[in-house]
């Protein structure tokens, strides 16, 4: 096993993002299977949206005591525990014949499978120093969009061959897989700073920064939800596009997001800002949203508004590693993972909405308002990020 730390960190990153692309092939990953999802449970759209948000909200619930948790026992524990009871909940969600405890059951899964949100990015706060922070982050944030695009690509296959039943358990499988890794590989730094017992997490959520950056966030996931939620149907019910096809559509969609979240995450450390290229990137992401909607107001071609989704809803994903690594940087020494874990609860506040809102804004109005709806709040966050 190496064990030089500036060599190691980077076996811990490995396992910690494995972990996050664990946590994502369900969290943002199960969009994929919202057609799927709609004739398994009898539900419509917004109905559908609501299920997939359910995973969001779960993770919500808990972002902030699992990162209190990882401040204080260190990230393997929290890490481990957490991916294999959700494990255990997607394998619940597999056995749900009735969409009430299919419902409850990925709550659990996004409840539990939050643990690796807020600990492997602790793990790159204390492992990492700043000036290579950034792309570390961007590697570990790159796990996102990877794992679901894995799910884009698996989910559907296993569903057809053995339905959603079969795509749950998949899911499970991979948590399990992740749940080991982190035992076998991850382990803090000598001299790393741990949360005294005595210590609460006051002081980080009484932060006047973190607020202002947390809402910024939770501005940017709504575009970032309303694409990777619609896209497939806005090319498969909406514009008549093959699933597989629409599908393949998706995943590109998230691989280039990952892509994105490389070089932002390098970029950042090149300038020595997080906040200067995320405001960048909101201005592009409203952009683009707004060129989705009026692209398919126009009714113009499919390749054309392929390119111009594909394109938008990879600049929706590739935003984040900046604002949580900003986030975490914002913190007191030994509480990053409580920081984390409160940017990211605003993150799925929204992420927990978005795919319902913006799936009943495409059904009810118009699939262009969805869009431009999307767009408005990557203007709002912008307009916060000046602030800050």
């Amino acid at each position: 096993m190496i064990t030089r730390p500036d060599r190691y960190r980077w076996v811990v990153l490995a396992a910690g993002a494995l972990g996050q692309g664990a946590n994502a092939s369900y969290f943002l990953g199960l969009p994929v299977l919202i057609p799927q999802l709609r004739d398994h449970f009898a539900l419509s759209l917004p109905q559908a949206g609501l299920l997939v948000g359910a995973v969001n909200l779960g993770t919500m619930l808990t972002l902030v005591l699992w990162g209190a948790s990882a401040d204080r026992f260190g990230e393997r524990p929290v890490m481990a525990i957490g991916l294999l009871a959700a494990a255990l909940c997607l394998a619940g969600a597999a056995a749900a014949d009735d969409v009430l405890f299919a419902a409850l059951a990925l709550l659990g899964a996004g409840a539990f499978g939050a643990s690796a949100n807020a600990a492997s990015g602790r793990a790159v706060m204390i492992w990492f120093p700043a000036g290579q922070r950034g792309i570390a982050m961007g590697v570990r944030q790159c796990a996102t969009p990877a794992g679901a695009a894995l799910s884009a690509l698996v989910l559907p296959l296993a569903a057809h061959a053995g339905g959603v039943p079969l795509a749950f358990l998949v899911l499970a499988a991979i948590s399990v897989i992740a749940a080991i890794a982190v035992v076998i590989w991850v382990r803090e730094p000598e001299g790393a700073v741990r949360a005294p017992k005595d210590s609460g997490a006051g002081e980080v959520l009484r932060s006047p920064r973190l607020w202002r950056l947390s809402l910024a966030s939770a501005c940017l996931v709504i575009p970032q939800f309303t694409t990777a939620a619609l896209l497939v149907e806005l090319f498969h019910e909406h514009r008549g596009v093959s699933l597989a096809v629409a599908s393949t559509l998706l995943a590109v969609a998230q691989l280039l997001g990952a892509g994105g979240r490389l070089f932002n995450g390098a970029w950042s450390d090149r300038v020595r800002s997080r906040l200067g290229p995320l405001r960048t990137v909101s201005v592009l992401i409203a952009a683009s949203l707004a060129l989705v909607a009026l692209l398919d107001w126009g009714n113009v071609a499919v390749p054309v508004l392929a390119v111009v989704a594909v394109a938008a809803t990879a600049l929706s994903l590739s935003w984040n590693g900046l604002a949580f690594t900003a986030a975490g940087e914002m913190a007191p020494e030994g509480r990053s993972g409580t920081a984390l874990g409160f940017q990211n609860t605003a993150n799925y506040l929204a992420a927990a909405i978005a795919p319902g809102i913006a799936g009943w804004l495409a059904a009810e109005v118009s699939w262009p308002v969805a869009f431009a709806v999307g767009g408005g709040a990557a203007v709002l966050s912008l307009v916060l990020l000046r602030k800050l």
